[in-house]
């Protein structure tokens, strides 16, 4: 037994069972032996790969993304750019460099990454170092007021989700308990009083599971704030539905297969759907402006990644114009990651609609 598993069974004996979003924020954040604490989670040798890890093309398309809404602020100098949970920096990296043909944008720019894992930092060093970052683990430390742009891929899916299971008499949170085995679900017994769940999904039938996260809405609503207060804009790539839906989504994933959440706790990457149009609505409700949500497919092909996959393959060897294509179809096609992911742009009252929206 891992010394999590330990600890998160010694916490369930004496308080009694955890919400969902205990267990995930504990066996993905747990601040010794969470799952990002002490891996490199990406890549073939890891558990999972992300969009910029696929192809250069990703992340050149929204450095130059970036570079746009600069420009459409009336190029501030400095302008804060953020990212949230930039696993191995690639995607900062290509960015920055297909940005570099905008004329004083990478001179402008103030470069904050929000990271916990000491692990990905080091290699978040070597990937944009020389870009003087500046690591940061919450949004709260990122200096306010200022100018912003936000980048979040594949981040929201990784915040914890409480589950709540429809019976006749409401709404029972689904909990994480003990048995002599490991750790089982349950549920409470008495159903949670006005749950936290979309209007849209509340009446659903018997047996319906609901996803909620406390953590994602409170991390749009300061985001949007932010926007509201000072020029900027936010763009969320990361997959999951449009409109609010019923559905127990969360997964786990080691050695690129999926494997059960309450496995090895700690081992194992956790992730939950993002409700796309609880995000939309609670930075609305702020005062920001959304755009979106549009499948990846659409958003990067409108950005113009046909147009790089040609300029790429045009000065690559054969095997390298096989590979090149492939990629372009991995991120853009509906039948791989260019319909379940979806792209989402949040930006200050005021700066018209971005690119690719």
């Amino acid at each position: 037994m891992s010394v999590l598993a330990a600890h998160l069974r010694q916490r369930i004996s004496e308080n009694g069972p955890l919400t969902v979003a205990e267990y995930m924020a504990e066996a993905l954040g747990n601040p010794e032996h969470g799952y990002y604490m002490h891996r490199d989670p990406l890549g073939r040798a890891g558990d999972f790969i992300t969009a910029p890890e696929v192809s250069q093309m990703f992340g050149e398309l929204l450095g130059l993304w970036c570079a746009d809404r600069w420009q459409a602020m009336g190029g501030p100098d400095p302008v804060n750019l953020v990212e949230l949970g930039p696993g191995r920096g690639t995607l900062m990296a290509d960015a920055l460099r297909a940005a570099e043909g905008a004329p004083g944008f990478i001179d402008a720019v103030r470069l904050h990454l929000v990271e916990t894992s000491p692990v990905l930092r080091a290699i978040q060093e070597r990937a944009v170092g020389s870009h003087a970052p500046v690591w940061l683990d919450d949004l709260t430390d990122v200096p306010f007021g200022g100018p912003t742009l936000v980048l979040a891929n594949e981040f929201f899916d990784a915040l914890p989700v409480r589950q709540f299971e429809k019976w006749a008499d409401g709404w029972h949170e689904r909990l994480v308990d003990i048995d002599s085995d490991g750790f089982v679900w349950t549920v409470a017994s008495q159903p949670t009083e006005d749950p936290p769940i979309p209007s849209p999904v509340r009446n659903s039938p018997d047996g319906s599971i609901a996803e909620v996260s406390p953590t994602s809405r409170g991390l749009i609503n300061l985001l949007a704030a932010r926007l509201v207060a000072a020029p900027g804009t936010a763009l969320i790539i990361d997959y999951g539905h449009s409109e609010s839906a019923v559905g127990d989504t969360l997964q786990a994933v080691k050695g690129h297969r999926y494997h059960d959440p309450l496995a090895e706790p700690g081992e194992t990457d956790i992730t939950a759907h993002v409700d796309f149009a609880v995000l939309a609505s609670v930075a609305e409700a702020v005062g920001a402006a959304v755009h979106g949500p549009v499948g990846q497919g659409m958003f990067l092909e409108t950005l113009g990644i046909g147009i790089r996959a040609e300029a790429l393959a045009a000065s690559a060897g054969s095997e390298q114009t096989v590979e090149i294509a492939a990629a372009r179809r991995r991120l853009t096609d509906a039948g791989a990651m260019g319909s379940l992911f979806k792209a989402m742009a949040v930006t200050s009252p005021g700066l018209g609609t971005p690119p690719g929206f």
